[in-house]
């Protein structure tokens, strides 16, 4: 079993930063897949960004590629996602999600855990 906790969002001006935090417990955190998601009301879930482990191969969905970055410190069992450059239309509560899913993937259904989600607002 693995638990994910969120943190770092809040309100951000368009231009600025904010950096996201996902602490996951469990011993699989090491050899978990991990990725961010977001959801704006109303719409999907749409993936983000991922990043996996072992090794630290990463994926992002290009509207966010240049602006983010995933990243992880397996000794902290965390998982980061620094936002820059942040747009209106980056506005949505951001999910982290883990896998033992061996390859990176973008599909919502190969994470198993998930957190509770953390808002992101980027006024204009």
């Amino acid at each position: 079993q693995v638990q994910l906790v969120e943190s770092g969002g809040g309100l951000v001006q368009a231009g600025g930063s904010l950096s996201l935090s996902c602490a996951a417990s469990g011993r699989t955190f090491s050899s978990s897949t991990m990725g961010w998601f977001r959801q704006v009301p109303g719409k999907e879930r749409e993936f983000v960004a991922a990043m996996q482990s072992p090794g630290s191969s990463t994926d992002y969905v290009d509207s966010v590629k240049g602006r983010f970055t995933i990243s992880r410190d397996n000794a902290k069992n965390t998982v980061y996602l620094q936002m820059n450059s942040l747009k209106p239309e980056d506005t949505a509560v951001y999910y982290c999600a883990a896998t033992l899913w061996p390859v990176l993937s973008r599909r919502q259904d190969r994470f198993t855990y998930w957190g509770q989600g953390t808002r992101v607002t980027v006024s204009s």
